[in-house]
């Protein structure tokens, strides 16, 4: 009997993980570019400056999204469900683009170009870039790699393995609803705050996870747990603390410190014992991206394996 008859999801996760690896990102017309400009559409419709305004927005927007997936599950031949997985799971994937990104800002400070690290930094992160100098942009990128290893690579297969196809565009949805109205902002201090708690909800164990597979890839596995359990929860966020800070010790260096958003400043505690990030750590966080991203897919397989059993 062919495999797909008795597990679809796990090898449609596979499967995308793999079309990940081979074709990353496209340059136009992303799944979750378009489900953006449909978002930015409904906004337009029910945009008020108030939370019940911001919940229906979710409530619309995540729920077609899981909706979508649920009558994709309904394909009535297995090896239809595991074409599908491998493509939601390739659309919400960005593992190969993020380490790529990190390897580009490498490059590009190796080389001593800061005009070019400048000009790329914001396909990483929302930190205002202008007045960086090579040690804040090295720093700027290790925080951003470990945040994004969670919301890119881990929560997607965390909930693809739970949720199938569903749970896959669910998270992404939920994501980019976050990076959209969730941040801080006189606009969606009230608007985006459902979306900003749901994305907090749905990367709990995921950011969680991610922290656990970061020590232990590293060179020390139990400095870096130490590190995780003293200083991960001091982050302002409920879950990149977790990801930063494992981060932070399997490097040893130390993150955080001031950071600017659009003319806001925010002042981050400083997690790990190390020295401050260097230009060379940025590939070494690299490779730690890349190594979780394995562990997790390999976890997510064999998980959706299980559960199907």
């Amino acid at each position: 009997m062919p495999i797909w008859s008795d597990h679809p999801r796990a090898l449609g996760l596979a499967m995308g993980v793999a079309l990940d690896a081979l074709v990353a990102d496209p340059r136009a017309g992303h799944p979750v570019a378009l489900f953006g400009r449909a978002a930015s559409r409904v906004e337009e419709f029910l945009y008020g400056d108030a939370r019940p305004n911001g919940v229906v927005h979710v409530l619309l927007c995540v729920g077609g999204a899981a909706g979508i997936g649920v009558a994709a599950e309904r394909v009535a031949h297995p090896a239809g469900r595991a074409a599908l997985t491998a493509v939601a799971t390739w659309a919400v994937l960005g593992g190969t683009t993020l380490a790529r990104e990190g390897a580009y800002l490498a490059g590009a400070l190796e080389a001593g170009d800061l005009d070019r690290a400048r000009a790329r930094l914001p396909h990483l992160c929302g930190r205002d870039p202008s007045g960086l100098e090579a040690a804040e942009m090295a720093r700027a990128t290790v925080e951003s790699l470990a945040e994004n290893t969670s919301d890119a690579v881990v929560a997607p297969l965390f909930w693809g393995a739970v949720a199938g196809v569903p749970g896959l565009l669910a998270y992404r949805a939920i994501n980019t609803l976050d990076a959209m109205v969730g941040h801080r902002s006189a606009r969606y201090e009230r608007f985006g705050w459902a979306a900003a708690r749901l994305d907090d909800l749905a990367n709990y164990v995921p950011a969680r996870l991610t922290g656990l597979l970061a020590a232990v890839a590293g060179p020390d596995p139990r400095r870096a747990l130490a590190v995780l359990a003293r200083d991960g929860h001091r982050h302002p966020s409920p879950n990149a603390g977790r990801c930063e800070a494992a981060f932070a010790g399997a490097l040893d260096v130390t993150l955080g410190g001031t950071n600017v958003y659009g003319g806001r400043t925010e002042h981050r505690p400083v997690m790990g014992d190390g020295p401050a990030p260097e230009v060379r750590d940025i590939r070494r966080a690299v490779r730690l991206t890349r190594a979780v991203g394995l562990a997790a897919a390999a976890i997510a397989v064999v998980a959706a394996w299980r559960l199907r059993r």
